[in-house]
């Protein structure tokens, strides 16, 4: 099932993702499933991530956590993309710096998602584009206090100092960006998935999601649940 977004949007959509590798990443669901199982869960993830986002009508970003990663990036998806491996520093640095190179092409509205959010749909991407014709952010709150989704039509304020994968990344970053001066848009909230209680949460959520990548993941995480469930309530 293809995702229809309006003909044209004024924005590059940049995701930011891990190639999934057994026994990197995803190390919170590794600790309580093994690594044979968060790989599986990481594969799973990516491809509800890029289940969409190739039919995004502007710019596409793929932006692999290391540079030796970029080939494999590039051939992820079978549209025009352009690849921008993160360099090194914190998320925050990170994420400034694809950020700068994306505007510095000529984009000024960018948005950036991750690849652990299974129930974002075309739908919050283009209420993310919306809400930045009114305001100079946008943000996507998750149940375990970041972000899923964030964008802006400025460059980012100094993120390095932000606390990143903490509690209260989310409102940290919405303080900071008030603090600039910048007006904020909050969209409705939704979650990750880290922990085991989290794959517990996806599979209510994508009860009724009909998209294949997502039938897949949940179909997956109903195959762990006896374990997720013991991970999450030892």
């Amino acid at each position: 099932m293809r995702t229809h977004y309006p003909t044209a949007h004024p924005a590059a959509l940049v995701l930011f993702c891990r190639r999934p590798l057994l026994g990197e990443g995803k190390r919170r669901l590794a600790r309580a499933l093994g690594d044979a199982r968060a790989f599986a869960v990481a594969q799973a993830l990516l491809k509800c991530a890029l289940e969409d986002v190739a039919d995004w009508p502007g710019p596409l970003v793929l932006s692999p956590a290391r540079a030796e990663d970029a080939p494999w990036a590039a051939q992820q998806v079978s549209r025009a993309v352009r690849v921008l491996p993160q360099p090194e520093g914190n998320l925050g640095e990170r994420i400034a710096a694809v950020d700068a190179l994306v505007r510095d092409d000529g984009c000024d509205r960018v948005l950036f998602i991750g690849s652990d959010a299974p129930s974002l749909r075309a739908a919050h991407l283009i209420a993310a584009v919306d809400a930045l014709e009114r305001s100079d952010v946008v943000l996507m709150p998750s149940a375990d206090g970041g972000v899923t989704l964030m964008g802006s039509r400025v460059r980012w304020p100094d993120l390095a100092g932000l606390p990143w994968s903490k509690a209260g990344l989310g409102e940290a970053l919405a303080q900071l960006c008030r603090g600039a001066g910048l007006g904020v848009a909050l969209l409705e909230g939704s979650y990750d998935v880290d922990e085991p209680a989290d794959c517990l949460l996806a599979i209510e959520r994508l009860a009724h999601d009909e998209r294949p990548a997502r039938r897949r993941l949940r179909a997956l995480l109903i195959g762990l649940a006896l374990s997720v469930r013991q991970a999450a309530c030892p």
